[in-house]
């Protein structure tokens, strides 16, 4: 569940200080993330770890946890934060990662859905990802345990718990039980 607080900037929001709650910022619009509950946090572990490993292991580029905010729009900022966001290796800046946020949409995002979560916000999520060129979003559902695959809005998969989560293209060689990630 998110809370609108105010106008703000990208420059404004990595200048915040810290006080312990996590934002975005959705076309200018400054959002309160409520923590999230520990079933959230164990699947991110879970899909973290196994993602982690391969992208690694492989030098397949960098994957970030959700802290991690992506400028993907401008006039009004939009700065998003994936529970889980993979970038490639070369489109990794020679300079190295940036210490602000990156300014660029991230190869993967994955949104783990909280409790809170209406079916409107992750919606929103999974469009402003595909607008700025995120080339597959995951939407994890551990209530419902699925796992919805977006390539674009009408190039969608749902897996079950039977079925295998694959990175494609995205993540090549990527691949894991659904089942494996929930608790």
């Amino acid at each position: 569940m998110t809370t609108t607080l105010q106008r703000s900037t990208a420059s404004e929001l990595f200048e915040m200080p810290d006080d312990g709650f996590r934002y975005e910022l959705v076309k200018g619009e400054l959002r309160k993330m409520s923590p999230a509950g520990g079933e959230h946090g164990a699947v991110i572990w879970n899909l973290s770890l196994l993602l982690g490993l391969h992208i690694k292991a492989n030098g397949l580029g960098q994957g970030f946890g959700a802290e991690t905010g992506f400028k993907i729009a401008s006039e009004p900022d939009t700065v998003r934060a994936a529970d889980i966001s993979f970038v490639r290796r070369e489109r990794i800046p020679e300079a190295g990662i940036p210490k602000n946020f990156w300014a660029l949409a991230p190869d993967l995002a994955v949104e783990v859905v909280s409790p809170g979560d209406t079916y409107n916000e992750v919606h929103e999520k999974v469009i402003d990802w595909l607008d700025a060129d995120t080339r597959a979003v995951w939407i994890v559902n551990p209530r419902k345990r699925l796992v919805s695959v977006y390539r674009s809005v009408k190039d969608v998969t749902i897996l079950s718990e039977e079925d295998e989560l694959d990175g494609g293209d995205v993540v090549p060689g990527f691949r894991c039980k659904v089942s494996e990630i929930f608790v």
